[in-house]
């Protein structure tokens, strides 16, 4: 059987809950939860080494999904950890993660680039010794002042935007099954052409 690791970027604790930046949590939640309640199963998260962790099955394919508990700026740690531990190659990686320079609700997915100064991918790409990894960017805008940008990213979305995040976090699930069943080209077609 196939095995993939889809990471979510965030950090953990009731602090930082709902925040911007936990945007990735909220995209692998919502893909085990969309898969789970199909099969009539609630989501199960294992408390394990450097995450939070639970397995999926999508048409053959398995998918183990990651909630690091490193804190962002050291995910790296979490995702070369269980990339050894379940043998995951290079190009059945994909990280889920936040995006200030996308206006918010805005889904990107790339096979690889710039960490564009976030930290997360910036540990990732540190720990693995290449950028070249996949990547599914959820814009969050940034309509900040200089020097907010800490306190924007650290801040809850307004109710506007958690109102419309259902639906993308939908759209970020089905982008990750192409992914998966398909490659990440035909995932980009699916998934970049929408505005």
């Amino acid at each position: 059987m196939e095995k993939f690791l889809i990471v979510g970027l965030g950090n953990m604790g009731p602090d930082y809950e709902g925040t911007r930046h936990n945007i990735g949590f909220r995209m692998v939640d919502a893909l085990a939860a969309s898969v789970n309640e199909d099969k009539g199963r609630e989501t199960v998260w294992e408390d394990r080494r450097y995450g939070f962790v639970t397995r999926i099955s999508v048409k053959g394919r398995q998918l183990i999904l990651l909630k690091p508990t490193t804190y962002m700026n050291l995910s790296g740690n979490a995702v070369r950890y269980w990339m050894q531990q379940e043998k995951i190659e290079l190009e059945h990686l994909l990280i889920c993660v936040d995006d200030m320079a996308l206006p918010f609700g805005q889904l990107r997915m790339k096979p690889g680039g710039s960490d564009a100064g976030h930290n997360g991918l910036k540990h990732i790409a540190q720990t693995l010794g290449t950028q070249q990894y996949a990547r599914l960017r959820f814009g969050i805008g940034h309509d900040f002042f200089p020097g907010q940008q800490i306190d924007y990213v650290l801040g809850p979305f307004p109710p506007e935007e958690e109102a419309l995040i259902p639906e993308r976090t939908k759209e970020t699930s089905a982008a990750i099954k192409t992914f998966c069943l398909a490659g990440i080209q035909m995932a980009m077609n699916q998934l970049n052409k929408k505005k």
